[in-house]
């Protein structure tokens, strides 16, 4: 096997793993705040640091100090777009704009090694395949980052109703509002139940129960969502039985709910005309009319000796 190749496919190697753990790893751990577990007092930070590998002392505060230089040097429309994406995705809390940075920049640098090792080489136009291969990777993290949003938004989109339902639920069986969000928080699953949980932790940390919903809403870009936080908040201020705007919210993104899916089922016939105009089409066109086109031509060939 050629060096060039060897190398290459061990940049690319190598890149992968950075990638995801830049985009989507575990967060930084606290080295404060670690109790004796039993005489209760706090740990040597000394000996804390020496239980860490190589990795936690070495690797990880350079790779941490690299990208807080990149996105020094980044625009900070860029910056804060970002921080909104790594939001919506959910990854705000394992991740941040200096992993994401870091992270397109490893794998262009890798991609670029790649097409610098190998295409160029053997390819005549390597160079613009190798721009081309490194300006991808430079945009695969961010394309990652939103996709993850938008998927986790439509997945909030889809559980919400059913949330409401079991708010409802627990209300009408006589908890607070409060302890119905717990409850919920507690059995659910999903990309909505973390945001809940995050409500209630918010509450239970002593946040407003108004400021609490809007920090959700913010949170997400749900406009249902959005909605039913601006009712209940309202609710509040004015006095209104929690329980019938519950109902009347659960009932309403119901009928939402159907309406969307009755929307996306119309639009199928609409979507199946490019693949059947371009795909399907031809290949019958072919298997009827290429026989008979082959006779057609070869009795021609005969008259016209």
């Amino acid at each position: 096997m050629p060096v060039q190749v060897l190398l290459g496919t061990l940049a690319v190697a190598a890149a992968i793993p950075l990638l995801y753990y830049s985009v989507a790893g575990p967060g930084h751990r606290w080295l404060f705040g670690r109790r004796h577990s039993v005489l209760g007092e706090v740990q040597d930070v000394r000996q804390l640091v020496l239980q860490e590998g190589a990795w936690e002392r070495l690797a990880r505060p350079l790779t941490r100090s690299f990208g807080v230089a990149l996105v020094g040097v980044s625009p900070k429309g860029w910056v804060d777009r970002t921080n909104r994406k790594l939001v919506l995705a959910g990854l705000s809390s394992r991740g941040s704009v200096e992993q994401v940075v870091l992270a397109k920049f490893l794998v262009a640098a890798g991609l670029f090694l790649v097409g610098w090792l190998v295409l160029v080489p053997r390819l005549d136009m390597g160079w613009l395949v190798t721009a081309l291969i490194t300006g991808v990777g430079f945009m695969l993290p961010d394309i990652f980052v939103s996709r993850r949003g938008r998927q986790r938004q439509y997945q909030i989109q889809l559980e919400l109703p059913d949330v409401i339902d079991q708010l409802t639920m627990s209300v009408d069986a006589g908890l607070g509002f409060e302890a119905a969000l717990a409850r919920t928080a507690r059995v659910g699953e999903g990309p909505m139940t973390e945001e809940l949980i995050r409500t209630v932790r918010e509450m239970q940390l002593g946040v407003s129960r108004s400021d609490a919903l809007h920090n959700l809403a913010d949170r997400t870009d749900v406009a249902d969502l959005k909605s039913f936080v601006v009712t209940v908040v309202q609710s509040e201020e004015y006095g209104l039985p929690i329980t019938k705007v519950l109902g009347v919210q659960a009932e309403e993104l119901r009928d939402k709910r159907a309406q969307r899916a009755e929307e996306r089922a119309l639009k199928i016939p609409v979507l199946l005309i490019f693949p059947l105009a371009f795909c399907i089409f031809p290949t019958i066109f072919i298997v009827m009319l290429g026989p008979a086109m082959m006779r057609i031509s070869r009795g021609l060939s005969l008259l016209n000796p």
